[in-house]
């Protein structure tokens, strides 16, 4: 067993490459020797959301705090609360972060395959954000 205290890793900030607006990142963790899975706590600032990206084995959202914006690709924005969990299946082209006016937090959990955890894409535009966003 390994415990990992709460506090004991800094938090960090959201590279502009993965992300617009504010993001920050907490206890980020990973399974040790043949595990695949990882993670993050992740906080999303008022307007802040992931560039478009894939997993390869899927992504798991564990929403903790706050209301937020989801969508894969070609299909609506969904919002997102606290409590929910939300489904990427393998390799599904999607974004998601906080509403314009409201953050949001999640636990984002996510398995390897042949050491890839996420493939990012492109930025979602403000156009693409507001579209049902306001």
């Amino acid at each position: 067993m390994e415990i990992r205290r709460n506090g004991s890793q800094p938090s960090s900030k959201g590279s502009s490459e993965y992300f617009t607006g504010s993001v920050r990142l907490d206890a980020p963790f990973s399974g040790t020797e043949s595990s695949r899975l990882g993670g993050a706590t992740v906080t999303f600032e008022p307007g802040a959301r992931t560039a478009w990206h894939t997993h390869p084995l899927g992504q798991l959202l564990i929403v903790v705090s706050g209301s937020g914006l989801a969508q894969r690709f070609g299909g609506p924005i969904e919002e997102i609360h606290a409590g929910d969990i939300i489904w990427f299946p393998p390799g599904e082209k999607h974004w998601h972060g906080a509403r314009p006016d409201t953050a949001m937090s999640h636990i984002a959990i996510a398995e390897a395959l042949d050491g890839k955890v996420v493939g990012w894409m492109e930025q979602v535009t403000d156009e693409q954000y507001t579209k049902r966003a306001s």
